[in-house]
């Protein structure tokens, strides 16, 4: 069997992937992450935190939320029905932490959680900072002109 019989009966054999109804649930529950961060930056403001302080205030939450649902396996639960509905917002970044954390406790703290704990998360963490690093310095160059 080549290569190319290979990949036209896998095409065959997979099921078709629902791709509106995926569309429409990664919408929905993204908007709802989205609005419950709203929501929480809109309490911390009239507890009296400033815009900038109240914005902390609410990723911490919901990376703590995040968290805590990962601990409680029930982020992957919701993110099978959302896809990439909880995959884009800071959420799915405290998930990407949060799992492997928990997945590899069992070798330890150092071998373990702290080894594997970046193994998702540590590319993007990488790539965002040198991308950032990147845009200051275009900035900056810019600004001198």
């Amino acid at each position: 069997m080549t290569e190319k019989e290979y990949g036209k009966l896998i095409k065959e054999l997979s099921p078709n992937s629902p791709l509106v109804k995926d569309c429409i649930n990664a919408f929905w529950i993204g908007g709802l992450i989205c609005t419950l961060g709203q929501v929480l930056t809109n309490c911390y403001g009239a507890l009296g935190l400033d815009k900038t302080d109240a914005g902390t205030a609410t990723s911490m939450t919901l990376v703590a939320i995040s968290a805590l649902l990962t601990g409680f396996s029930l982020y992957d639960n919701i993110a099978k029905y959302a896809g990439a509905g909880t995959l884009v917002p800071i959420t799915g970044f405290a998930n990407a932490i949060a799992s492997p954390a928990i997945e590899f406790k069992t070798e330890g703290f150092i071998l373990g959680v702290g080894a594997k704990m970046f193994t998702i998360a540590g590319p993007v963490i990488v790539y965002g900072v040198s991308a950032s690093v990147v845009y200051g310095l275009i900035y900056w160059i810019t600004t001198l002109f």
